[in-house]
């Protein structure tokens, strides 16, 4: 199939369309001065995350800068805590670390590679997220027994049906979390305040990261109970913004920024046309937090402030005085931003729980359709070049029903 780069509107021309490159790996590192990963959260389903760093691997393109919420957050900590060589290793063993080769004891892997059928597939897919729910997952959540509701008011163990001491010990064993501190990269995970119900990231330019700062952001309620951080509690970032995008940018120390925004849910979709149907699209809108939208406004803010750099340049030395223009002018910027979408397209047979279903084989579905994502994306040498147009940010999304 052939793919087809979608542009998004912009003020002034497009560049023109180059001649796709046979291969994804890159000869020289792009110009652009800060290299940023984006992960949004989402479950099981952040092996697509897995694949796509993969191919940014193989190609040398190391973030500066990762920044992650609930499981986005989790795959941060194992490429941050691990050296270029290591990380795709690490992300590996966890992912077969948390996943299970069938729903059912007896039903191997052998037996399971032939489940591709739509409806067996789709009845699989439920066996595994049942299995999930009832016994958790390995390496990762297991359920409190007795429940919270046999627990005394107050704990832990009363706040979250599973408990997450087995995430700990992974990311404990997986992650150096002396390395995440150390940098030289910058590393950031969103979680929420649950007295104050506010937003907070978790950033190594103001925190010493720790094993609870990743869990905080991934204290998904009501399964996992809050973690305690500094005698507050936190709850995964995914209650109020699904994708770190924003802090990115706001926070962003004026340089040439590459941005790979990997999201797990797709805003767009069809109408339902069941019950099902419309629990994953209630999902699936809730935790897109509307990316596009913030890609967008980033998009407004970006151009205005390149339009008052622009101004601010032309102006004589007799207006250059006051505190007016020393005001003005922290806003002025001429940076220029490429902010690649790499977005997950559910399967059909994937329905509400393709999040909490946590086999094997869907596993490895998720990773090869991320790493195929991203190697068809960055054989676009469009994505990678530094363009000087008047908004200075460029976004890029290769659909995957394209053709290449």
């Amino acid at each position: 199939m052939d793919s087809q780069l979608h542009w998004a509107p912009k003020i002034g021309p497009a560049p023109r369309a180059k001649p796709i490159r046979k291969t994804h790996r890159l000869e020289a590192r792009p110009p652009f001065q800060c290299v940023s990963l984006v992960l949004q959260g989402g479950g099981a389903l952040g092996a697509y995350q897995a694949g796509v760093y993969q191919a940014l691997a193989e190609a040398d393109l190391h973030p500066d800068w990762i920044a992650g919420i609930s499981i986005g957050a989790i795959n941060a900590a194992l490429i941050a805590g691990n050296p270029p060589e290591k990380r795709v290793e690490r992300l590996r063993q966890f992912w077969e670390a948390v996943t299970t080769a069938s729903p059912i004891g007896w039903f191997n892997d052998a037996a399971a590679a032939f489940v591709r059928g739509e409806m067996v597939r789709q009845a699989f897919n439920f066996a595994s997220a049942c299995r999930a729910l009832v016994g958790g997952v390995p390496g990762f959540f297991a359920p409190h027994v007795p429940g919270p509701w046999l627990r005394p008011r107050g704990t832990l163990e009363a706040l979250g049906y599973y408990t997450t001491r087995q995430l700990r010990a992974t990311l404990e064993e997986l992650v150096d979390f002396d390395r995440i501190n150390a940098g030289p990269g910058r590393f950031s995970v969103g979680a929420v305040n649950v007295r104050t119900g506010n937003f907070v990231y978790f950033d190594t330019k103001t925190h010493h990261i720790t094993v609870d700062h990743v869990m905080a952001s991934g204290a998904l309620p009501p399964g996992f109970p809050p973690v305690e951080i500094d005698g507050e509690f936190y709850w995964d970032g995914g209650l109020v913004s699904n994708t770190p995008l924003q802090w990115v940018v706001d926070n962003d120390t004026r340089h040439d920024n590459l941005i790979f925004q990997i999201d797990l849910w797709n805003a767009r979709g069809d109408t339902p046309a069941d019950m099902p149907d419309v629990l994953a699209r209630q999902k699936a809108i809730q935790y897109s937090s509307r990316t596009r939208a913030q890609t967008d406004q980033f998009k407004r803010m970006q151009t205005l402030r390149r339009g008052l750099a622009s101004y601010l340049d032309k102006l004589p030395e007799s207006y250059r005085q006051g505190p007016e223009f020393e005001y003005l002018r922290q806003f002025a910027d001429q940076t220029c931003y490429n902010v690649v979408h790499l977005i997950y397209q559910a399967q059909k047979y994937e329905g509400q729980a393709k999040d909490y279903e946590f086999s094997r084989l869907s596993m490895a579905d998720h990773w090869q359709v991320g790493y195929n994502d991203a190697v068809r994306t960055l054989r676009h040498p469009e994505v990678l070049e530094r363009h000087e147009t008047v908004e200075g940010i460029f976004t890029f999304d290769l659909a995957r029903d394209s053709r290449d």
